[in-house]
């Protein structure tokens, strides 16, 4: 393939060692680059990615910005940057309600939010140059701020039918822009028996549908009767009937499934569709993750 993906990772206690030798397969194999979910402390996995990988690009996808102080976030941002040569990007989010909640956190108003934490990490003194800034972003306002505050933007689980309308907000300087980074995480799942990989995709998204900030996106993208349909079901507590509103169409606009041919003529549609980096989150209907990555290296 002339156009290669970003890989999404992430470092599970136990298998820490194991993911950065998996990280050096990614990059010899010539992966675009590798993103860190907020599952796991990214941070920590970019740090030894600066040192170990020597060529691929890389970045958290979502830190959420209300884990740390901001003069924190500003020193190991910059670290990395320093001691990576520039190949870091700062992939920063909100977050949701449900994990900020763990940890005792509340959201505030997300854009307000955002524009502080960009401006307060600028204003910290002695932190050295920072790297490339990336807001996590599904709506308009946030995709605007993203080009106005920052160097990029990344979606989570965007629809690929709805993408170009969510990218007209940009300028075209921004879209012709090889350096404004244009990011999606999507499920992908390779399988030749199509229906266990809908369900290994289905499973993984179900906790995404119970959020209102991503049920407001899909509606916005035109899946309106699936997405009340989950809120009733949300409502009646009746979380088992979810799974039924996330139907083929909506799964095959999201996600990537089936056969290596499909999922790769998967991937080039979304390059089609304005994403400059999609970022493949693997998951397998035969094993756990390192299974997934070994089917995910196998086709590229």
């Amino acid at each position: 393939m002339s156009r290669m993906p970003a890989l999404s990772l992430a470092a599970i206690p136990g298998r820490r060692k194991a993911t950065i030798e998996l990280a050096l397969e990614i990059e010899k194999k010539g992966f675009s680059g590798i993103y860190g979910p907020s599952l796991g402390d990214s941070l920590a996995l970019c740090e030894a990615l600066a040192f170990t990988t020597s060529e691929i690009h890389f970045g958290t996808s979502i830190i959420p910005i209300y884990f740390r102080q901001v003069a924190d976030y500003a020193q190991t941002a910059s670290f990395i940057h320093e001691v990576s040569g520039g190949r870091f990007k700062f992939g920063i989010g909100v977050s949701h309600e449900p994990a900020l909640k763990q940890r005792g956190l509340s959201a505030g108003k997300p854009l307000t939010d955002t524009r502080n934490f960009v401006e307060e990490l600028k204003a910290v003194p002695r932190a050295g140059e920072l790297p490339p800034i990336v807001l996590a972003a599904l709506r308009k306002k946030m995709i605007a701020l993203s080009e106005e505050i920052g160097q990029g933007m990344v979606f989570a689980n965007g629809a690929r039918s709805h993408m170009q309308d969510s990218l007209s907000t940009l300028s075209d300087e921004a879209k012709q822009n090889d350096e404004f980074f244009i990011g999606n995480m999507i499920p992908t799942c390779i399988s030749d028996d199509v229906e266990a990989a809908k369900a290994v995709n289905r499973k993984t998204l179900t906790s995404y549908a119970v959020l209102p900030n991503y049920r407001n996106y899909w509606k916005e993208a035109g899946y309106v009767e699936e997405m009340e349909g989950i809120e009733k079901a949300v409502q009646a507590q009746d979380f088992e009937k979810v799974p039924q509103f996330l139907t083929d169409k909506w799964l095959a606009d999201t996600t990537l499934f089936g056969s290596a041919s499909v999922v790769r003529d998967g991937v080039e549609a979304w390059f089609d569709a304005g994403v400059k980096t999609p970022i493949l989150v693997p998951s397998s209907a035969n094993g756990g993750q390192m299974k997934a990555f070994e089917e995910m290296l196998a086709i590229f």
